[in-house]
């Protein structure tokens, strides 16, 4: 147990000196609340307000993940109809790179009208962000064996598919999964964004409320809500890396 506990001590050590610091520099120099406020004073927010917090938190979450395995879908699969169909990514690729030039949240009100102010738009939003990067990765990834890797699996019969199922998409696979960490961040963000700018609940929305409240310690205890749930999310998300690329 203390062995699989070892890894995480040099965070650990660094989060609490920085939580320390941080309590310190905020008490020894008075600075105000609406500036920095305290740790402890955020923590103290946090338990106070720990139902109404946990139950936007699970709405964001569910927000973020199924726009995530949307977006993941939609962007693999075009990763790999591109690569199937060279044509198909000289056509899509400009219309590609332009859309994904522009930042996420010019495309937050557009979301909001076609589908409304419910979880519709949060999900939409995450899977535009996500799919992206995953199809960007993935393609990366999909030309990374050599050409005589895949001229011998030719003289062996091997079709099309069968080079893309037994060769691309298994060399393809450490930038899918990078594709997908940074989608994951992306989706988290798109989801908070878009709840700040119009929704009935989540903690984007939380937060804007707080701010137009003049509550900053809600708003800071809100920041550390989302900020748990995503790396909750980002650990899920290693372990399952772990266990797909097991050679590595």
């Amino acid at each position: 147990m203390a062995s699989r506990l070892m890894p995480f001590a040099p965070v650990a050590i660094a989060l609490a000196v920085l939580l320390g610091l941080w309590q310190a520099g905020a008490a020894l120099f008075d600075i105000p609340t609406y500036i920095l406020p305290r740790p402890v004073d955020i923590l103290v927010n946090v338990v106070a307000s720990r139902d109404l917090l946990a139950a936007a938190m699970a709405i964001t979450l569910t927000e973020a993940v199924l726009g995530f395995l949307a977006g993941a879908a939609i962007g693999l699969a075009l990763a790999v109809l591109m690569a199937l169909v060279p044509p198909l990514e000289l056509s899509l690729m400009p219309l590609v790179v332009a859309v994904s030039s522009v930042p996420s949240v010019a495309f937050v009100p557009l979301m909001l009208i076609w589908f409304g102010l419910g979880m519709g738009s949060k999900i939409a939003m995450a899977a535009l962000a996500v799919s992206f990067a995953v199809l960007l990765n993935a393609l990366d990834g999909l030309r990374r064996p050599e050409q005589g890797a895949i001229d011998l699996m030719r003289s062996f019969g091997a079709g099309r598919l069968g080079i893309l199922w037994r060769l691309q998409l298994p060399a393809a696979m450490p930038s899918i999964v990078t594709g997908l960490r940074v989608g994951l961040a992306r989706s988290t963000i798109a989801v908070i964004v878009a709840e700040m700018l119009g929704a009935y609940a989540g903690i984007g929305q939380i937060i804007y409320q707080s701010t137009a409240q003049v509550d900053y310690l809600a708003v800071w205890a809100a920041v550390l809500t989302a900020s748990l749930g995503s790396l909750a999310l980002y650990a899920v998300l290693v372990a399952i890396d772990r266990k797909l690329i097991w050679w590595r």
